[in-house]
């Protein structure tokens, strides 16, 4: 039987709670505390999840802790995790990795220099629909990957979300705050980006809240808010892609790639679940069906659990740090080609995440 691993929580923001909640599932998971520079945050979060409440400084000092989850805003991820690092304990931050290469590569390289694990979410590829979808491509089922497009457009996160300020600052923006999703899940399915070229545009320079409680004011906006482009993988593939904060409504499905045999639908990587749909120049489309787990729910964690597991067992875990870096980088490239002008050559080259083979639970200790 595995050993339990201790995990810690920095930051209990609004995603904290899915975390939280999603971790109880996840049976090598022991939850050892939560902290936030906000003591009363880490307090309520505690409250509503029977935990304990602890300092940012205890949580690093605590030897029972082997994992903390990095919660904070994205402009903290680094400064965040190179603590993290320096206390000697593995980290597992919320996407993206940093909000610049530059500074992310610094905590790539302290991880590796301590000898300790780095992940990052996303790890939504990890669900039941992105790994049938995956097995499905590796297996044929629409030959030979040629082209492809991917869509998350809306119209800002100013109408649902109770301060919603940092999205549009350095650090924000579309790209960086869905775009991890959508890149991270294409590099699952097809491997690692080449290069890219992209377009980007902001709509205006403030925008109006209308969610509780700040409904009626006005926030700046410092980053690109429609971000268009194309990215070319290494295997020869390309695909369109298009992250937006100005766009009302649209009919485009999230995910969608085109094979030398064959089409297929692939679900909205923001979640584990979803329709999968195949087509070919003859046959009309039809759903698939999930053949994995972790396909009914949200399993928001589940990357740290495959971290935990990976640790017991010496293997390599999924959701990793050199993943998350080439997304970054990707996502970042997008900005660079469209100041330049110029394509944008990808220099990182992760390997692809190892697949869950079918009926594979991660993170049980039986």
């Amino acid at each position: 039987m595995a050993e339990r691993v201790g995990i810690g929580f920095i930051g209990c923001g609004n995603i904290s709670a899915a975390y939280l909640k999603a971790a109880a599932g996840f049976p090598i998971l022991d939850i050892r505390g939560v902290a936030d520079l906000n003591a009363d945050a880490a307090q309520a979060r505690a409250t509503e999840f029977g935990l304990t409440a602890m300092s940012i400084d205890a949580m690093l000092a605590d030897p029972s802790i082997e994992i903390i989850v990095n919660l904070t805003i994205p402009k903290a991820h680094v400064d965040v995790g190179l603590q993290v690092v320096a206390a000697g304990k593995h980290v597992h931050s919320e996407k993206p990795l940093g909000i610049s290469t530059g500074e992310a590569r610094k905590l790539v390289e302290a991880a590796k220099a301590r000898g300790v694990r780095l992940g990052s979410a996303p790890d939504t590829f990890f669900g039941g629909a992105h790994q049938t979808s995956r097995k499905l491509i590796d297996e044929g089922a629409i030959g030979t990957p040629i082209a492809g497009t991917a869509f998350f457009m809306c119209p800002g996160h100013e109408r649902w979300h109770p301060n919603p300020g940092f999205y549009y600052l350095d650090g924000g923006g579309p790209m960086l705050d869905m775009g991890p999703y959508y890149v991270t899940d294409l590099v699952n399915l097809l491997g690692p980006v080449a290069r890219v070229a992209g377009v980007a545009t902001k709509l205006r320079d403030e925008r109006l809240v209308t969610s509780e409680p700040l409904n009626g004011t006005k926030i700046p906006v410092e980053v690109a808010t429609h971000v268009a482009g194309t990215m070319q993988f290494v295997s020869g593939a390309v695909v369109t892609i298009a992250m937006s904060f100005d766009v009302p409504r649209h009919q485009h499905s999230p995910i969608e790639l085109y094979g030398s045999a064959g089409s297929i639908l692939v679900p909205d990587p923001n979640h584990f679940g979803g329709d999968i749909k195949l087509a070919t120049a003859s046959e009309d489309w039809h759903t698939v069906p999930t053949q994995h787990g972790y396909a009914d729910g949200n399993f928001r964690v589940i990357g740290v659990a495959d971290m935990a597991e990976a640790i017991r067992t010496g293997r390599p875990h999924r959701a990793n740090g050199d993943l998350a870096f080439h997304a970054l980088e990707v996502m970042e490239a997008f900005q660079r080609s469209s100041d330049t002008g110029e394509h944008i050559t990808i220099e990182s080259r992760p390997e692809r995440p190892a697949a869950l083979p079918v009926g594979v639970a991660i993170g049980a200790i039986g």
